[in-house]
């Protein structure tokens, strides 16, 4: 079992994001600021390397501890695995870029109110979420989504949601206090557990390779059951910092 040291993680900061040390982990942390600002703070192990070489696949077991200085913060945080789907390493314009992909992902995901990162309508979209994207390399019913976005982005939504096979449940916990949170990843299944609690078992498991990520940044991203997209960057009123500790892996 790997300890975190072993892991190869690296930093990528954007405008005054720090990566502090702490006692067995880091702390991320963005400084307060206006809107239009991209402020991240994010450590991971796929910085510029194609997604076909992304180091892990199920079975895997992730681990680690967590706390954060919000219940309520600005844009995003979290922390797991995806396959870096936006096309961009970080921000816009700035960074690695490589082609957009549909996304695979197992992780615990905070997103504030702009948000609305879900394709379904039954499942929570902001908020603190225990959450699982599997999607194919190519499904030809991305053409008809593709074609349908210049009319009618509800139609666009919908066949997405029929590629795009996802599950969630919202974190019922203070995430300011220190939790420690696992992600089971096997071949058929995704387990998430916070504390001894188990908080998502699904039968969606995100397809391979995936590499880790953990971050905390100002952007929001929302494309809502009514067709409407929406992409900016929020103010951050105070300074806004994500721990972990003790991060560990198995596989």
């Amino acid at each position: 079992m790997p300890s975190q040291n072993l892991l190869n993680l690296e930093p990528r900061l954007s405008h005054n994001g720090i990566l502090e040390p702490i006692q067995d982990g880091w702390r991320l942390m963005i400084p307060a600021g206006p809107a239009g600002r991209y402020r991240l703070s994010q450590l991971d192990d796929h910085m510029h390397i194609p997604r076909k070489k992304y180091p892990y696949r199920s079975p895997l077991t992730l681990s680690l501890r967590a706390r954060t200085s919000s219940e309520s913060a600005p844009g995003t945080w979290g922390f797991g695995l995806w396959n870096d789907p936006f096309g961009f390493s970080f921000g816009p314009g700035e960074g690695f870029f490589h082609l957009p992909a549909l996304p695979n992902a197992i992780w615990f995901f905070f997103a504030s109110q702009k948000n609305y990162l879900s394709f379904r309508d039954d499942k929570p979209a902001q908020g603190f979420i225990a959450q699982v994207f599997s999607s194919p390399a190519f499904q030809p019913s991305l053409f008809l989504a593709g074609l349908a976005l210049p009319f009618s982005r509800k139609t666009t939504r919908r066949l997405l949601s029929r590629v795009i096979e996802e599950d969630s449940a919202a974190v019922r916990v203070e995430a300011t206090q220190w939790h420690a949170y696992r992600l089971e990843w096997s071949p058929r299944r995704s387990r998430l557990w916070v504390d001894s609690a188990l908080a998502l078992d699904s039968p969606v498991s995100p397809r391979p390779p995936l590499g880790i990520v953990i971050w905390i940044d100002n952007q929001y991203a929302a494309f809502t059951p009514d067709g409407k997209l929406r992409w900016g960057l929020e103010t951050n009123e105070k300074d806004a910092w994500l721990e972990i500790e003790n991060i560990e892996i198995s596989t």
